[in-house]
């Protein structure tokens, strides 16, 4: 019988400590992102990749726009490329424009927001609220992040996996990638620059008015 080396079991023994410690470090990083910083405006770019079909290859599309929130549950989303659509939770609503259309989309927030990759990153007040609805796991650094996998509790929606991924900046930790799967086997990637750590947002940032003549679907 080969016996290892004792300096090779306390390197590996010292190893898994360094490794746990560090997995401890992005949920650590997620509580003070999610306590300190109240409020937050950045550019985003977001890429949606379907899976494969009918022997096709899985197809991308990518848009971009701006994303700025205010705690607790206030967010907008201003999509700008390849086409126009706004999304605003205003606290009590959350509304979708879609601008070509012309139509709005109203949900009541309390029915939708929860369990949400949104909540995640704008709504929850901690780290408690957020594991009511997620089972929050810390993954191995990767891309110079700290990573966060998020699985919802509830198993009836459509998402199905979140992986938060956070950087180091001047004032904290600080939003730089969502990466998002559904149950359709959909995968959507946000990648968040020029970030702002709690500016001061005018309320009207978070109020939306249906322009004149849209088509208004309350849900």
């Amino acid at each position: 019988m080969k016996f290892k080396p004792l300096r090779t079991l306390a390197t590996g023994g010292l190893l898994a400590l360094c490794l746990g410690a560090a997995h401890a470090d992005a949920l650590d990083s997620l509580e003070t992102f999610v306590k300190t910083v109240k409020s937050g405006r950045a550019a985003f770019t977001q890429t949606v990749t379907s899976p494969p079909r009918d022997g096709q290859a899985a197809r991308s599309k990518t848009s971009s726009g701006t994303f700025a929130f205010q705690r607790p549950s206030r967010f907008r989303f201003d999509y700008t490329k390849p086409f126009e659509q706004t999304i605003v939770a205003d606290g009590q609503t959350l509304w979708l424009h879609d601008v070509d259309l012309n139509q709005v989309t109203a949900r009541k927030q309390a029915d939708v927001l929860g369990s949400t990759p949104a909540a995640l990153v704008a709504a929850a007040p901690d780290l408690a609220a957020l594991r009511a609805d997620f089972e929050l796991k810390a993954a191995p650094d990767q891309d110079g992040l700290q990573w966060v996998e998020a699985t919802p509790k509830a198993r009836d929606g459509q998402l199905s996996a979140v992986r938060v991924g956070l950087k180091a900046g001047d004032k904290g930790p600080e939003l730089a990638a969502l990466e998002i799967a559904d149950s359709f086997g959909q995968r959507s990637v946000l990648r968040f620059t020029q970030v702002e750590v709690n500016p001061t947002l005018p309320s009207s940032s978070f109020q939306f008015k249906p322009p004149a003549g849209a088509d208004v679907l309350r849900q």
